[in-house]
Order: C-alpha cells, then structure tokens, then sequence
C-alpha cells in the first residue's frame, strides 16, 4: 500500500506509522504541504492520512497553502481514495463536508478517555468501548451531514466520525510519542494553564507508558484500513 501523509510541524514523530510500514512492507513517503501540493500524487497514493498541526484550519490568510492542500484532500475524497485525519486533519475533513470548525468551548491538552458510540464501524473494531489518548487541540466542529458519529470525550462531542466507507477522521492523537510531547511542552508550554481539561507537563509525562498501548491501537486501525475495500 502506498501511503501519503502531510506533516504539519516540524517535530511531528513518524514512528508509529514508521513501524508499522516497515513491519507490513508498505510505502510511507511524508510531504510538508506549506511547500506545495501536487495533484499528480494522488494517482499512486491508496491512503491519505492528514496528520496533526497548530494551526487552524480557517487560518487561510496566515497560512495561504491551506488552499491548495484542501483542494488535495477534497480531490482525494470524491475520488474514493482512503483518507485518515488526525486532530487537525479532522477538522479539515470536517470542513470540506461542509461543517464549521470553531474554537471549542475547553482545550483538551493531555491522556483523555474517549468513548466509542454504538455505531460500529470496521476501521475501529479492535478499539475498546472506552480508551485513554493523547490530546492536545482547542478547536472543534460540528458532525457533517451524511457522516457518523463514532466516539465523543467529555470535552469534545464529538472525537472521531466517518464518511461513506473510505474516511476516517479522529480529533484524538494515538500516534503522539513522548519524544514529541517534550517537543510540544518546549514549544507551546503556555498552553498548559490551569483550566478543566488540560493536564500539567507532570501529569502528562507519568501517562508516557500509555504510548505504546495507543500505537497499538492505531495499528491495529492501519492493518484495518489497508484490509478494507474503501
């Protein structure tokens, strides 16, 4: 399977999608959209996945090559290409059927329990009824029309949904390793105030164990995706 993903910053950590390419024998390749996008590489992609970043999807005006990166995306989706958006590549999702992405009411920052819904759905069915993940996003939005709420957390109504049988959108970050995370606290550690669901540095770092239990679930997402006819 030949996978595309576009990277958002520069620390975001490929490890976890790292190992399970190499143990599968997939093909990874990473692009930076801020320094373009070309249409021709959705011929030879099977899956798109769109990973996290701190900017907003609405920030077209700071960030002018959003234009051209939801054109991609919005490309690949009517095509029927298989897409996984995480956190920031949610919201575009979101965005691009339709919804307004909007500053959420709490940021969530730090190991948050997700809630599946009842509404099943093959890419999420090694995943447990409740899980605990990594968070860290202050953005929100609406659940599309003709899409499918899968899971909610107290903060946020809604954490992953579906759209027909190829995309898969998740607001929760299972991919975060810890090295990244010491990242983000060098980088943007004036987001972990005191407020309801944000997490101190401390408490983030005694949860560090909980990683490698969320990399196996989002392994165990990919072999699903990679599985499936979408």
């Amino acid at each position: 399977m030949n996978i595309v993903a576009f990277k958002h910053f520069e620390f975001d950590d490929e490890e976890a999608f790292r190992t399970w390419v190499n143990h599968n024998g997939h093909h990874l390749v990473m692009r930076e959209p801020s320094l373009g996008v070309d249409l021709g590489w959705i011929d030879e992609l099977d899956l798109l996945v769109i990973c996290g970043g701190p900017m907003s999807v609405y920030e077209e005006e700071l960030y002018p090559w959003l234009v051209e990166e939801k054109q991609f995306v919005q490309h690949a989706i009517a095509l029927g290409k298989k897409v996984l958006g995480i956190c920031f590549g949610a919201q575009m999702i979101a965005e691009l059927l339709g919804s307004p992405v909007y500053k959420n009411e709490h940021k969530e920052i730090g190991w948050h329990t997700v809630n599946r819904t009842s509404d099943e759905h093959s890419w999420l069915s090694g995943l447990s009824e409740s899980f605990l993940s990594f968070q860290w996003h202050g953005d929100t939005f609406d659940l599309p029309n003709d899409t499918r709420l899968l899971a909610y957390s107290d903060a946020c109504k809604v954490q992953a949904f579906a759209y027909e049988d190829h995309v898969l959108a998740l607001q929760f970050h299972l991919e975060t390793t810890p090295a990244c995370m010491e990242e983000m606290f060098a980088n943007w550690y004036a987001e972990l105030i005191e407020a309801p669901y944000i997490q101190s540095a401390e408490q983030i770092r005694s949860c560090y164990g909980q990683s490698k239990q969320s990399h196996k679930a989002l392994h165990r997402i990919l072999d699903r995706i990679s599985l499936s006819d979408g």
